[in-house]
């Protein structure tokens, strides 16, 4: 059975930071391209970054150079460290691990940036 388990979401004011973690069990998990995708209120899901097998990553031009994505294969983690948060950065993220045919998705962990 396949599992991702999204953790360290929660509420944060403006310009703080929070770490989301990952953890995944049920795959083959360093073939995997990893990624965390966000979904607002009231608007579609939506990519924000993505690290590949051999450790490439990928980003939103929203979260470029803030955001940062990282993988630790030894745990079968992976990491999203997104300082100076913005109210805009707001939304549910969801942890995504693709392989070829095989797709899944963890549960979901609300991020809430406010004052």
């Amino acid at each position: 059975q396949v599992r991702l388990v999204e953790s360290g979401g929660g509420l944060v004011q403006p310009g703080g930071s929070l770490r989301l973690s990952c953890a995944a069990s049920g795959i083959i998990f360093s073939v995997y391209r990893m990624g965390w995708y966000r979904q607002a209120p009231g608007k579609q899901r939506e990519l924000v970054a993505t690290i590949d097998s051999g450790g490439s990553t990928m980003y939103a031009d929203s979260v470029k150079g803030r955001f940062s994505i990282s993988r630790d294969n030894a745990k079968n983690t992976v990491y999203l460290q997104m300082p100076s948060l913005k109210p805009e950065d707001t939304a549910v993220y969801y942890c995504n691990a693709m392989w070829y045919e095989y797709h899944y998705w963890g549960q979901g962990t609300q991020i809430t940036v406010s004052s």
